[in-house]
Formats: structure tokens, C-alpha cells, sequence
């Protein structure tokens, strides 16, 4: 790559955004840009540090342009550079835009030439994408960036003394939530620029009824520059502040633009029919009347208590419920549901929402707290048949909603059902008459699974993200459900008027919300263009009919036409997309075939980037020739998920000072045996091997505070393998709890229980549950025991069978920790001294042995040690296959990261100390 040989530059805007520090042979772009240039260059590159006093690149221009027509945005981004240099320069350029949107256009100018992205079929960009990757380049352009963006980003050697212009367009439909419509700009320009400025115009021939506009970075000084002029139908809103008004103090080079521009509106509504814009042969109707009088719901909350549920996750679940309750109106019915591997109902039937309920109710969510496994199929259906019973016995208004709400963490894991039978009992037990909301939270949920579930039952699924606000997430979704006003609406259109009509029937209206419905004009007859729109109120059926008319944007907006355009020819084409996009994730696998093929050849014909879609890049040829194009794909929501994980392993290089992990981490020991050392807060790994002879016994934690104290002993293969290397396994285990008097040995074969004297086997080829004063355990056939100890630790032993005629390999056990902050600062062991976290930096790095394991210097607990970057299987989730998890990995038996050496661990007996 020809950058390597100059400076390396990050334009970051729109998120408007540029980095600036002056860098040779791709080195570390300070500051968070690491993991733009690690993605470019590679993790060898990323350390190489340069003065920052070259700042040879001049950005004169950042633009944001936003024109809103009847909800329809269209946003152009645009930034120019100057390269000042003697030499060609390589320059990043990022835009964040929200992941609702679709981009249409990219272009680069550089030196008078324009070089335009282009939109082609994902499959036949498929051959390109995978040479980008094998020659080394930045393949992907679109990455998360939060929970509502995704982040575009571009490189391209800039020649010296050329200037470069890039230009990125994106179009959305705005959602109506909570009764107002978002603009979302985030600005990060770094620096102060010359041309700076945000312009968005707003046209509503509805009437604006209000705007307002707040940016978290406006402070009393600059809120003045922010400009906002509001007529009836028309909003104008401009922030553009000089050199000066950006700088954090006079004279310096830090800017104090960081953050989200953000301008909420809504619009007059009046009685009735609602609005109908017509425009060049299509027509859009925009339905969400007020003063409708609310429909009570019939809600029956089903929650995840299992394990995996414990602490925060569990906390803010119910600090959640308990608002939630609170917001529930007198007519409403309800129902709690907690569950694990078995289900609790709080009443056996919907109670009504009076104060009184509502009390008990609140007491009994206080108490809700983690254990066992997460049976949902039960869960539910347990939820559908208390709706049935209690429609069949009358109990409930006869115009009401019925709603189940699921709120869970994980994969089901604690029923016999799969995830297709699931959802196929969850549907058949429904039966069309329930709708279906699925919430789930944190990173290691199932989302395909839970959007297809609410899909197929009239619903929606909706991620909730771990942190401190997760509980705020949680009423936020309640508060968009929580006031329905109409059912079963049907928008009807004359049959020879109309054709290519987007969705037209919807199983409710909530407050706050807004149907839309788009299509094409067969001609432009309206002289007989009557519509009509039907629902299910809460005492009495909503039916209006009337002619519909065109607005004549020449007299409303005289002198602005142009404007318009095509804007609901494409605002049709967005949504017909969007609910194709949807549809294919359910129905018959022809269904499914037939709707993304239409889907694909829309996108393709109005050029949006679509998760069917990718946008070829064609960078310009240097002097070492042609580059590899770049492709910019479309996130979904799974690929957003999955991408969440993987950053939450993906090593940013220290740069100052050592970290202290404070979020408890997770700690494993699986395979040959392989120990596993996970720490959250560094968003980062350690791992390292122990070999040692078959039959010994190490210690693997030792709590003398609590009693707890965990031992293993590792086995061998059967017989020496061809390659002379005999793999060692943990294959038993000795679990005690000292203090309340627990005692477990779980081998490949069996499990022994002892308390109180009293002793019960378990096999492995069962299913079962145990439930005592101080311990728990849910056995699940054939695959793992977690153990529970009272108001303490949990740990995961997972069984890994191996085919019994193996010639080498014999059955091995994995051994999991989890809630390990739970134990005292004391605790020690292989595995027990890492539970309170372990401090350490890891600074140049540089190739080994393998190209693909860089190794780096690691300095920990006053050593310097030489480490390789790899990675183990955590098979929590997989227990077949795994899944890789990046780590550091540590040689020689772990030596200079663990205390003393590993046989300073070995003990004399399954449970000794010594």
C-alpha cells in the first residue's frame, strides 16, 4: 500500500471527524484511531509511533446538508482536504450515519477526478471483497459505531500539493416515536475547521407543530450560533461556528464540537383521514390521529431469571418491572412470569391493575432473583394458555389487546425444544389473536431467534444493551407499547388507482407512532381516488372515508420545487425495501427466495446499499499501481451483534499507563488444558497451557475465607499418537464448600453429591435438577452441570464425549467460573488468583512465527515477558466446536504470569490442600 511510504491521516466526521497527527510507514494513529489503522495496515504497523509535528494536511471544509421532505431525509456529508506536503499522504475518512438509513451515493474527487461508488448485487461483489481481504486492504468499510449508527469509512493516497473531496449521501424514512420524528448528526471533527457547518431544512405540508435542537456539546457560548427559523410548514436550522467559536481555549488546536447534533419535530395532526401527499405519480399517507381514546392491553410479562441473569442484568430487569408497573392504567390486566429451567406465575390468571395488585405485585418482583437454566418454550406457552383461559372465561374486556412481553439473556437451554419448535409451538399456541414483544438483553442472546418469534406473532424484537441504562432501554421500548389506541387497521385504496402498494394492514396503532403506507399512482385521475381507513377502537369501531387531493408544493413552497423531486418515488422505494428486508425472515423458503430477489433488484434499481447490496469503491491507481477496490455493505442486526462480540476481544494496543480490570472477568480451563483468563474492562484475554504428566492433581481455586476449594486431575491419551505428543485433559474434578458443608466429585463417567451425610449419584446420560439449602445443580444430558453454591460462586463443568473407538482421545471435562468477584480478596489457585483481575501492558509488537500470531512484550507483575497473540475455544456456547476468543498467550506453563511456577499447584489428593 502506497501510504506506507508516506504520512497516514484519518478524516473522521459526521460523525464529521479528522485526524491529523503526522505518521510514517503506517504508524499508530493516536487517540482512538488504532483500530482504523490496524484494520489497514495490520497489528505490526500499529505501533510505530512519529512526532506529531508534521501536521501537513489542511481540512478547509466540513459539510452536513440535511433536506427532510414529509419525513424523507436525504443527508449529504461532505469533506475537503488539502495535502501540503512534499509527498503523497494516505488519508482515512469516517462518517457515521444511523443504521436505519441506506447509503445512495459515495464519491472521491481528487485532482479534478471523480470517482464514483458504485451499488452492485452483494454476491457478484462477493469475488472483489475477498481479494481486498487477501492482499491485506480494508475490505470493510461499514462498522459499528454505537447503538444507533454505523460508521463508513474510506482510505486514499492523496499525491502532494492535491487537494480531495469526499462526498457520502444517505436516505431514511423517519420514525415517529413517543410522538416525535430524530435527526441524528454525530460530530467529531478533532480540530477546528475554516468551513464548518450543519444545515438541515425541514418541509412539512402538514403544519410543524415544534422543533427543538440540542447538541451535548453546546455550551452557553455556542448555543447562541445555532440557528433555528420555524414557519408553518417550514423549519430551517443551521449551526456554523468560525476558527475561533470551535476552539476549547484561544490559541489552541483542540476543538469542543464532540458529540450528537441532534433536532426532534413533530408535526400538526388533524382528525380523520390523515395526510396524503402526492407527488410524480405516487403517493404517500401518513395516519396517526389524535385524541384517540386507549384500548386496555392484557400483558403478561414473562422474565429470565436464570443464571446467566445474576447480578446488574438481574437488578435493572427489576428496577424496570417495577416502573413498568407503576405505568400500567387501572383497566389494564396483567401477569409475571419468572423463569429458569422450570416457571413461576406470580397469580394462576390475569389480575387487574388496581393499587392494590399493583403492590403485591411490586413486592413479589423485589424477590425476583437468578438461578438454573433458561427454558423459554414453557415459559411461554405458559403465558399464552393464561391469555386463553382467561378470554375463554370472560375475564378480560372483550376490546383489549393481548401482549406477551419476554424479556431474556441467552440461548434456551433448559428444555427439550429447539429453537424452530419454539417458535413454531409459541405460533401454533397463539394462533394470530397475540402479539408477541421480544426483548434481549446483552450480547449473548439469540436476536434471529427472538425477531423471528415476535415477527410471526404480530410483534417486534428490540436489543437491550448491558450498561447503566439498560434499565431506562427497558421502559423506553414499555413506553412505545404501552397505549394502544386502535387494532386490526386496514388503509384501503381504490383497486384501478392503485399498484405496488406498500403494507397496508397493521395490527395496531400505539400512541406516539404512526402508520405509513406508500404506492404508485396507475394515472393521475383523483377525481375517484376515496380512501378509506378502518380500526378497532376502544368502544367503538374508527371508520373514515374521503377524496384524496394534491397538495400543490409550487404555492406552498413557490421558488423551492426543485426540492422534491422524486422524493415519494424513493421514500416508496425505502419502505417497499425495508418491508421486504423484514418479510424474508419469515414464511416458506420459496416465500422467502421470492421476497429478497424483488428486495435485491429494488435496491439495486434505486441504488441503496441493503443488506443484499454492497457499493464498490474503485480507488485511484498509485505509483505502485491499481489498489483493491473497497466494498461497504449494510449491517444487520445480527451482524451488528456479532461484531459487538468480537470487539468485546478485540486487543487496542496500551499507549499509557497499565489498566486495572474492575469488571469481574471469567476464567476457564478447557482442552489440552488450556486456561482461559477473560477481562471485560480491558476488553481483552490471557491464556496459557499447563503440561504435565497424566494423573496429577492441580489446584484450581482455593477460597480459605469462604471454605470454597476446587481441585482437578488431568488424564492422557490412550496411547502415545503418531506425532509423539500425548494430550493431557481434565477429567475429574473435586468441588467442596467447607462451610456449608458441600462436597461434589464430577468425573467423565459420573457425579457424586455429599451434604448433611447424605450422598445421591447423578449420570451424565440424565437430565436433572437438584435443588438443596446451599447447593443447586441443573444437569443437562450429556453436556454440562452447573453448580450453584448459596449466596456465592457458580461454576459450568462441561462433558465432552469422544467417540469411545477413538484410537487416541478419551472424554474430558471443561470447568467454567462464573459470578468469581462473589469470592473473598483471598482466593488463589491456577485459576482463583485471577479472579480480582490482574494488571499488565502489552507494548511492541511485532511479527512471529506464524504471520497471522504476532508477538508482543507483555509487562506483568514486574516482569517483561514475550507473548504471542492467538486464541482458545470457549464451548459454553458450542460444545462441539467453540468459539475462538482472541488472547495473549503466555509461554512455558504460564511462567511470570502466574504466582510462583504451575507445580507449586499440584496437591496430593482430589480434595487436599497440600
Amino acid at each position: 500500500m502506497s501510504g506506507l511510504q508516506g504520512v497516514g491521516l484519518l478524516l473522521l466526521w459526521g460523525s464529521a471527524c479528522l485526524w491529523l497527527p503526522g505518521l510514517t510507514r503506517g504508524a499508530l494513529i493516536i487517540s482512538g484511531t488504532s483500530e482504523a489503522l490496524q484494520d489497514t495496515g495490520g497489528a505490526a504497523r500499529s505501533l510505530q509511533k512519529r512526532s506529531t509535528n508534521e501536521l501537513t494536511v489542511e481540512v478547509y471544509s466540513v459539510t452536513v446538508d440535511c433536506t427532510v421532505t414529509s419525513r424523507f431525509a436525504h443527508t449529504v456529508m461532505t469533506s475537503k482536504a488539502l495535502n501540503k506536503a512534499n509527498r503523497s499522504q494516505e488519508i482515512f475518512f469516517e462518517v457515521d450515519l444511523p443504521k436505519t438509513a441506506f447509503i445512495t451515493n459515495f464519491s472521491m474527487e481528487i485532482e479534478g477526478q471523480v470517482y464514483v461508488g458504485e451499488v452492485k448485487e452483494k454476491e457478484k461483489a462477493k469475488k472483489q471483497y475477498e481479494k481486498a481481504v487477501s492482499s491485506g486492504q480494508t475490505a470493510g468499510l461499514v462498522k459499528v459505531s454505537g447503538r444507533k449508527m454505523e460508521k463508513f469509512s474510506v482510505s486514499v493516497n492523496i499525491a502532494a500539493k492535491s487537494n480531495v473531496t469526499f462526498v457520502l449521501t444517505y436516505e431514511e424514512l423517519l420514525q415517529r416515536k413517543l410522538g416525535q420524528y430524530e435527526i441524528l448528526t454525530r460530530v467529531k471533527p478533532k480540530q477546528p475547521v475554516q468551513d464548518f457547518q450543519i444545515v438541515t431544512n425541514i418541509y412539512e405540508p402538514q403544519g410543524i407543530a415544534f422543533v427543538e435542537t440540542h447538541a451535548n456539546f453546546l455550551s452557553n457560548e455556542l448555543l447562541p450560533l445555532v440557528e433555528k427559523t420555524v414557519t408553518d410548514k417550514k423549519a430551517h436550522i443551521s449551526f456554523s461556528p468560525t476558527l475561533d467559536q470551535q476552539r476549547k481555549c484561544r490559541g489552541c488546536d483542540e476543538t469542543i464540537i464532540d458529540g450528537d447534533f441532534i433536532i426532534k419535530y413533530d408535526v400538526n395532526r388533524a382528525h380523520g383521514l390523515g395526510d396524503i401527499q402526492i407527488v410524480n405519480g405516487y403517493f404517500v399517507h401518513f395516519f396517526a390521529p389524535p385524541d384517540l381514546p386507549r384500548v386496555p392491553k392484557n400483558v403478561v410479562f414473562v422474565i429470565d431469571r436464570s443464571g446467566s441473569m445474576s447480578g446488574h442484568k438481574m437488578h435493572q430487569t427489576r428496577e424496570a418491572l417495577q416502573a413498568i408497573l407503576k405505568d400500567l392504567h387501572e383497566e389494564d390486566h396483567f401477569a409475571l412470569i419468572a423463569f429458569d429451567h422450570a416457571n413461576e406465575v406470580w397469580r394462576e390468571s390475569l389480575t387487574k391493575a388496581t393499587k392494590g395488585n399493583l403492590s403485591e405485585a411490586l413486592s413479589y418482583v423485589s424477590n425476583i432473583y437468578s438461578r438454573g437454566s433458561t427454558n423459554i418454550n414453557d415459559a411461554m406457552l405458559r403465558g399464552v394458555n393464561m391469555l386463553i383461559k382467561d378470554r375463554e372465561e370472560k375475564r378480560l374486556p372483550e376490546r383489549s389487546i393481548d401482549m406477551i412481553i419476554l424479556l431474556t439473556d441467552g440461548n434456551p437451554d433448559g428444555g427439550k425444544a429447539s429453537l424452530p419448535v419454539i417458535q413454531r409451538n409459541v405460533r401454533t399456541a397463539t394462533g394470530g389473536n397475540m402479539t408477541v414483544f421480544c426483548l434481549g438483553f446483552g450480547n449473548d442472546v439469540d436476536y434471529p431467534f427472538l425477531d423471528v418469534m415476535s415477527r410471526e406473532n404480530k410483534g417486534i424484537a428490540r436489543r437491550i444493551f448491558e450498561g447503566s441504562d439498560a434499565t431506562l432501554q427497558l421502559q423506553g421500548f414499555y413506553d412505545e407499547v404501552a397505549s394502544p389506541l386502535l387494532l386490526e387497521v386496514d388503509l384501503r385504496y381504490p383497486d384501478n388507482a392503485v399498484d405496488f402498494l406498500t403494507t397496508n394492514h397493521f395490527n395496531h396503532l400505539f400512541n406516539g407512532s404512526e402508520i405509513v403506507v406508500a404506492g404508485r399512482l396507475t394515472d393521475n385521475d383523483l377525481d375517484n381516488f376515496m380512501i378509506e381507513v378502518y380500526g378497532q377502537g376502544f368502544e367503538e369501531d374508527f371508520n373514515v372515508q374521503a377524496q384524496a387531493s394534491a397538495v400543490d408544493w409550487d404555492v406552498i413552497y413557490p421558488g423551492e420545487e426543485y426540492i422534491f423531486g422524486d422524493f415519494t418515488e424513493r421514500l416508496w422505494a425505502y419502505l417497499t425495501i425495508q418491508q421486504l428486508l423484514d418479510k424474508s425472515k419469515t414464511g416458506t423458503s420459496d416465500e422467502k427466495a421470492n421476497t429478497t430477489a424483488k428486495a435485491l433488484d429494488m435496491s439495486l434499481l434505486y441504488s441503496f446499499v441493503t443488506p443484499l447490496t454492497s457499493m464498490v469503491v474503485t480507488k485511484p491507481e498509485t505509483e505502485d499501481g491499481p489498489e483493491s477496490p473497497l466494498i461497504a455493505d449494510k449491517l444487520t442486526e445480527e451482524q451488528r451483534q456479532l461484531e459487538e462480540r468480537m470487539a468485546k476481544h478485540r486487543y487496542i494496543p496500551s499507549q499509557a499507563h497499565p489498566v486495572m480490570n474492575y469488571l469481574p472477568p471469567t476464567q476457564y480451563v478447557d482442552g489440552d488444558p488450556h486456561f482461559m483468563i477473560e477481562l471485560p474492562d480491558r476488553e481483552d484475554a490471557l491464556c496459557f497451557n499447563i503440561n504435565d504428566k497424566p494423573g496429577t492433581i492441580f489446584n484450581l481455586v482455593r477460597d480459605p475465607t469462604s471454605g470454597i476449594l476446587v481441585n482437578g486431575q488431568i488424564i492422557g491419551d490412550k496411547k502415545i499418537p503418531p506425532d509423539g505428543k500425548i494430550n493431557t485433559y481434565f477429567w475429574r474434578f473435586g468441588i467442596v464448600h467447607k462451610t456449608l458443608g458441600v462436597r461434589l466429585e464430577v468425573t467423565t463417567e459420573d457425579i457424586w453429591v455429599l451434604q448433611d451425610g447424605k450422598q445421591v449419584k447423578l449420570l451424565w446420560s440424565d437430565t436433572a435438577g437438584l435443588k438443596g439449602p446451599n447447593v443447586d445443580l441443573l444437569l443437562t444430558k450429556d453436556r454440562s452441570l452447573t453448580v450453584t453454591l448459596r449466596d456465592s460462586v457458580k461454576f459450568v463443568i462441561l462433558l465432552h464425549k469422544v467417540w469411545k473407538s477413538h484410537p487416541y482421545h478419551r472424554d474430558y471435562l471443561g470447568f467454567y467460573t462464573l459470578d468469581s468477584h462473589l469470592l473473598s480478596p483471598s482466593v488463589h489457585g491456577l485459576l482463583g488468583q485471577f479472579y480480582h483481575g490482574i494488571e499488565f501492558e502489552v507494548s511492541e509488537l511485532r511479527p512471529g512465527e506464524v504471520p497471522e500470531k504476532p508477538d508482543a512484550t507483555m509487562f506483568v507483575k514486574g516482569q517483561e515477558l514475550n507473548v504471542t497473540r492467538g486464541w482458545q475455544r470457549d464451548f459454553r456456547g458450542d460444545v462441539k466446536n467453540g468459539e475462538n476468543i482472541p488472547c495473549w498467550f503466555i509461554h512455558s506453563n504460564g511462567t511470570g504470569l502466574l504466582d510462583g511456577t504451575f507445580t507449586d499447584y499440584i496437591v496430593s489428593g482430589l480434595f487436599k490442600t497440600v
